[in-house]
């Protein structure tokens, strides 16, 4: 309910960016083409399955693209807190909640990543939640 009243204010206000608590979305100041829409869904969604290793090399390999370059760090330096806080829960497995960490983790990265690869492939720029900006 809330986050639908925020929208009406801000779309009054011809505001570009919404907060929720699921994250920070804008739009772009400039359309991006098919192929940076594509490899900014492609920053996102291989997390899944390469970790921290496909944003990285998406950002290494195609910095010159302001979209693909912004998608690509925000997924980048969600993929490395995650690797913080997956540390601190397996030093928190001798304590026992640790294991609920690691699957509370585990559940975050999986909503937080469809989120974000969503909201490329509508043309919107996505903050993570709860990351640590480690490259700017």
């Amino acid at each position: 309910m809330w986050t639908e009243i925020f929208k009406l204010y801000s779309n009054s206000l011809n505001m570009t960016q919404t907060n929720t608590i699921l994250g920070t979305e804008e739009q772009p100041l400039v359309t991006p083409t098919s192929d940076e829409k594509t490899m900014a869904i492609l920053s996102h969604i291989l997390c899944i399955v390469t970790g921290f290793l496909a944003p990285l090399i998406i950002y290494l390999v195609k910095k010159d693209s302001p979209y693909i370059a912004a998608h690509a760090k925000e997924s980048l330096n969600f993929q490395l807190t995650l690797i913080i806080a997956y540390i601190i829960s397996f030093i928190l497995v001798f304590i026992i909640i640790g294991l609920l960490l690691i699957w509370l983790i585990a559940l975050a990265n999986l909503v937080f990543v469809i989120i974000a690869t969503i909201k490329a492939s509508e043309n919107k720029l996505y903050r993570y939640p709860f990351t640590i900006r480690f490259v700017k």
